[in-house]
């Protein structure tokens, strides 16, 4: 497992980390401020092992940097941002076939509401989209998804007719299309993360506000236009809510995801809904060793186990790197320590 801390290391700017299969903890890098500082989104991975991925301060500017760590732990600043052409990037990356990555910055651009951007293999940055704050949305908080054709889809934080958000589309040609406008009713609204695609071209996702409760809903939006709800969460007393890390979506067509509060200790769960909607709550955090307030969704292996992280929590109180196994036993696989180890991490 390879993520980031947004602090810690030896500067308390953050890392890079791998934890390998034998549960042995390595800090890849350490953040120094120029190189890049408190970076809130994961990384990705290439064949040769190569990690990429943003952080949200640091570089010339201070406003946030795309990075390349190679397999030795060199560092290598790929975008400085500058602010005017983006600026504050909360997500990480795709990266296509080609080598080229894509992503959004919250804030820069032409109305500085926040860009998707693309940076090529040989180094070139291009803005493929400039939020204006109206129907096509603002401050991109969440990252974007590539598919077949090179169409992008993502979300919104804000923005949108109802100034709550949206799910966008941005095709090869830098065209954008407005998929669905959040009201911030039981349709849920401020959509923190974005999107999943299954087979067929539908996008799943979730609101951190919104829906029954106005604790957030997971949603579904088809090819046809039609959006729907698949679960709105109820808040109250020992119940979930806040869904900040979005969903994933297995081979069946079940979603995983989590939610920052609620549970039976009010630290946050691990939830599933299968493909006939019904809605199971896997884990609940207890705050104590187990960790506390899941910010990042979760990932899924082969073998159908959940791997994720926390905040809060942990031996120290700085965040664990759990397993979840299909029965629902939970194992921290890692306690974070402050420095130099890091602490708080944000996305898995």
């Amino acid at each position: 497992l390879y993520g980031t801390t947004e602090s810690g290391g030896t500067a308390n700017l953050g890392v890079v980390y791998k934890l390998d299969s034998t549960g042995h903890y390595t800090v890849l890098y350490n953040f120094t401020g120029l190189t890049g500082a408190t970076p809130w989104a994961g990384v990705i991975r290439d064949s040769a092992g190569n990690l990429f991925g943003t952080t949200n301060a640091g570089g010339a500017a201070n406003i946030g940097v795309v990075f390349e760590l190679d397999t030795t732990g060199q560092e290598t600043v790929l975008r400085s941002f500058p602010g005017g052409e983006g600026s504050r990037p909360y997500a990480g990356l795709t990266r296509d076939p080609a080598g080229n990555l894509y992503g959004t910055a919250c804030d820069g651009g032409t109305w500085d509401l926040g860009v998707v951007y693309k940076l090529d293999a040989s180094g070139h940055y291009t803005v493929l989209h400039s939020f204006a704050g109206g129907a096509d949305g603002a401050n991109p908080r969440a990252g974007v998804i590539l598919d077949s054709a090179g169409n992008l889809y993502g979300t919104t934080f804000i923005g949108g007719t109802g100034n709550t958000g949206v799910v966008f589309k941005l095709d090869a040609a830098g065209h954008e299309t407005t998929l669905y406008s959040f009201t911030d009713g039981d349709d849920g609204g401020y959509p923190e993360s974005g999107v999943v695609l299954d087979s067929s071209g539908n996008l799943y996702g979730t609101t951190i506000y919104g829906g029954a409760g106005d604790q957030g809903v997971v949603y579904k939006r088809d090819v046809a236009g039609q959006y729907t709800v698949l679960y709105s969460f109820p808040g109250g007393a020992n119940d979930q809510g806040a869904p900040y890390g979005g969903v994933v979506l297995d081979s069946t067509g079940n979603l995983y995801g989590t939610t920052f509060l609620g549970g039976a200790s009010e630290w946050g769960t691990v939830y599933k809904i299968n493909a006939a909607g019904q809605y199971s709550l896997l884990y609940s955090f207890t705050g104590e060793s187990d960790g506390g307030f899941p910010m990042a969704g979760v990932i899924l292996d082969s073998a159908g186990n959940l791997y994720g992280t926390t905040e809060y929590g942990g031996a120290a109180g700085g965040g664990v790197v759990y397993k979840l196994d299909p029965a629902g036993n939970e194992t921290v696989l890692y306690s974070f320590e402050s420095v130099p180890a890091g602490r708080s991490p944000w996305r898995e």
